[in-house]
C-alpha cells in the first residue's frame, strides 16, 4: 500500500489550497479515507474523513466550513480542498487509510488507520 500526498506549499493567509492523496495497493472507495495533520512540537490530529461509500464526511470543528474532503474513484484518489487558511493551519497534512475495509467505526484516532503517506507541509503565512 503506497499513499502519496501532494499539494502543499507555501501560501497566505485567506488562500487557498488543494492537497491530493493518490493511493495504489487499496482502493479508496472501500476505506475510511482521512487526513491529518501535525504541527512541530505536537500531536497529530484529525482534519477530516471521508466514510467508504462516500456518503458520510467528517471534520474537526477547527476545519469546519472552510475544508471538503473528496475522492476521485476512477484516480483512486483523495482531496482535501482547504479555503480560508489561517497561521494556525501550518502543519505537515498526512492521509491516512483506515484499518478496516468498509467500516464505519471511530476515524477520529491515529490508531483507527493502518496505512499512511509521507505528509505534505503546508505553510500559511500571515
Amino acid at each position: 500500500v503506497q499513499l502519496q500526498a501532494s499539494g502543499g506549499g507555501l501560501v497566505q493567509t485567506g488562500d487557498s489550497l488543494r492537497l491530493s492523496c493518490a493511493a495504489s495497493g487499496l482502493t479508496v472507495n472501500r476505506y475510511v479515507m482521512g487526513w491529518f495533520r501535525q504541527a512541530p512540537g505536537k500531536e497529530r490530529d484529525f482534519v477530516a474523513a471521508i466514510n467508504w461509500s462516500g456518503g458520510n464526511f467528517y471534520y474537526a470543528d477547527s476545519v469546519k466550513g472552510r475544508f471538503t474532503i473528496s475522492r476521485d474513484n476512477a484516480k483512486n484518489t483523495v482531496y482535501l480542498q482547504m479555503n480560508s487558511l489561517k497561521p494556525e493551519d501550518t502543519a505537515v497534512y498526512y492521509c491516512a487509510a483506515h484499518k478496516v475495509p468498509f467500516d464505519s467505526g471511530s476515524y477520529r484516532y491515529t490508531r483507527d488507520f493502518g496505512s499512511w503517506g509521507q505528509g505534505t507541509q503546508l505553510t500559511v503565512s500571515s
